[in-house]
């Protein structure tokens, strides 16, 4: 089936694109691979995007979803791969095909990991990434927990009020977050840090999580370990289209369009310098006013 625009990724980019697409009466396919919303599901509490004093994630995902639910369509399925023949774009995901000439990938980030023997396998075994997730399986636990940034202490926070004790690990010798994200997680009283340390091995018993080592002598038994050390960008799907890139960081000129013509790319996935929710909808709202634009001008 071929569609006038096919947008990959359901998150708030992603969505922000076929807002304006499907307003403009073009024949828009969102693809997504897990769940609409993407990472916003994760995260526990919102206060700074315009319109909402607070909110959570799944909350906000799900307003952005009854948005274009009635209006778009969309399918869940993950794309593997995308072929170029001319002008259209051949997509294919794990269990169709989709054709379009314009395409806008919104694929995001996803969690970077230690990259420790014996991480992939205790994930949901111990180790997770969502303190929203699974936060509620620790609680009067002691955990771990891996970061120094924004999203890291906004889940300590979180996680301060379920579990027993956190130890926070972080390798430099003070947190990178917002003062005020400092300031306000200096408050609690469960919470043990651990500057200057990083995490060398990870134990576990009957195939789940027991304890973990820093810096090759201490050893934590905790119950759990969240990590949250940065991201890295879903575009692995793309190599082999060739697209000019920064460590797999999109690279796309101010219209938001790659090196190959009738492309785009918005929202986390690309390279720039500032990375909120806010600017992830400005750039799916531009992408699609310059696809809009390009496709009216061939009529």
């Amino acid at each position: 089936m071929k569609y006038d625009l096919i947008i990959i990724g359901m998150g708030i980019s992603g969505i922000s694109s076929a807002i304006y697409a499907s307003n403009s009466n073009l024949k828009v396919l969102l693809l997504e691979k897990d769940t609409p919303g993407g990472l916003l599901n994760k995260i526990s509490k919102i206060t700074n995007y315009p319109g909402f004093k607070e909110i959570s994630g799944p909350d906000l995902s799900y307003n952005l979803f009854d948005m274009i639910n009635d209006k778009v369509d969309y399918k869940i399925e993950e794309v593997i791969d995308i072929k170029l023949n001319g002008k259209e774009k051949r997509i294919i995901t794990n269990k169709n095909e989709y054709l379009s000439n314009y395409i806008i990938i919104a694929s995001g980030r996803a969690n970077a990991r230690i990259n420790i023997s014996g991480e992939r396998e205790l994930l949901s075994k111990g180790i997770s990434t969502c303190a929203l997730c699974d936060g509620h399986l620790y609680k009067n636990k002691e955990i771990a927990l891996v970061g120094g940034g924004n999203s890291a202490i906004e889940e300590a926070l979180y996680l301060s009020d379920i579990v027993k004790k956190i130890y926070l690990i972080h390798r430099r010798d003070k947190f990178r977050a917002d003062s005020s994200l400092v300031a306000e997680i200096a408050k609690k009283n469960n919470i043990e840090y651990l500057f200057n340390s990083q995490i060398t091995s990870i134990n576990s018993e009957d195939d789940k999580l027991s304890s973990i080592v820093i810096n090759n002598n201490k050893v934590l038994k905790i119950d759990g370990l969240f990590t949250y050390l940065g991201f890295v960008p879903n575009t692995t799907f793309l190599d082999s289209l060739n697209l000019n890139n920064d460590k797999g960081y999109i690279l796309v000129d101010d219209n938001y369009e790659t090196n190959i013509n009738g492309i785009y790319a918005v929202g986390d996935c690309i390279k720039k310098s500032v990375y909120q929710l806010i600017t992830a909808g400005n750039d799916g709202a531009v992408a699609a006013t310059n696809v809009i634009k390009k496709i009216n001008t061939k009529k």
